[in-house]
């Protein structure tokens, strides 16, 4: 038997119960009440990416989709906590607010923050200070073990910067990764496959950081040349295209031809 849609589906409670009927043993989805925390964290982190796409690409209408995908992530997951007995979805939000409203304590509290910087410096002790009353045994310890591997490796170097374990400069840090280029260099010598994923891993590493002395994102970095180089590659395949030529045919002179052509489509 169909169970009736909600009342009010445009709300945040027409969402649960729709969530609840769709996990309910009698007469819900199949697919839906066979999924754990573990199976539906990849869906989380797609569509979590999926709107990062909407609003690189300017489209609203597709972000409002995309949003309303990932709130959905948010209220599986509750809807399975509370089937366990741990939380529900207004415990969620309950949590989510009052940690805002700790973090600040300028807007909602007494509390003088003039700029963004004084608010970024204000926001990581309290973060700290969050750490030490839950006991944290690391500085490290609430840095997501399933975050990009790049960003995960800025996060890290940022948290021991601020008690100042760090590279001075990004001079010093293009030094060690000269250093540590050229022990990549003699690993692949070795042949050893092992130390060159090794030395390769250390070379990103350093990578990050350097990244991180400029300001810059390295994941944002990566995706804008990943970007890039798809729409040049796509450029070359058009033009090969129009000559009524396979890839395969063309010479490394004629790739590279097209290839220094298509650099005047970039994507900004």
């Amino acid at each position: 038997m169909a169970k009736p849609p909600p009342k009010d589906p445009g709300s945040i409670e027409g969402l649960l119960e729709i969530m609840a009927a769709l996990r309910d043993p009698n007469g819900g989805c199949p697919w839906d009440l066979e999924q754990t925390f573990a199976t539906i964290a990849p869906y989380t982190i797609e569509e979590a990416y999926e709107v990062a796409d909407a609003i690189h690409e300017g489209d609203m209408a597709g972000l409002k989709g995309e949003l309303g995908d990932l709130l959905f992530q948010v209220v599986y997951h509750a809807r399975m906590a509370e089937e366990a007995g741990s939380f529900d979805f207004h415990e969620v939000v309950k949590s989510i607010s009052e940690k805002m409203l700790r973090r600040h304590p300028h807007v909602f509290g007494e509390a003088d923050i003039a700029s963004a910087e004084a608010q970024t410096r204000n926001w990581e002790e309290i973060k700290a200070a969050e750490r030490k009353a839950a006991k944290a045994t690391s500085l490290l310890d609430d840095v997501p073990k399933a975050l990009p591997a790049l960003t995960r490796a800025e996060k890290i170097t940022k948290r021991v910067a601020r008690v100042g374990f760090d590279w001075q400069s990004p001079e010093t840090v293009y030094a060690k990764l000269e250093e540590e280029i050229g022990e990549v260099k003699e690993a692949a010598a070795s042949g050893d496959k092992a130390a060159i994923q090794d030395e390769l891993g250390d070379v990103l590493f350093v990578v990050a950081n350097l990244c991180r002395k400029y300001g810059v994102d390295p994941e944002a970095a990566l995706a804008g040349t990943n970007r890039k180089f798809a729409s040049r590659w796509r450029y070359i395949e058009a033009e090969a295209g129009k000559a009524g030529k396979r890839l395969e045919d063309l010479s490394i002179t004629e790739l590279d031809a097209h290839w220094e052509a298509a650099k005047a489509f970039d994507p900004k």
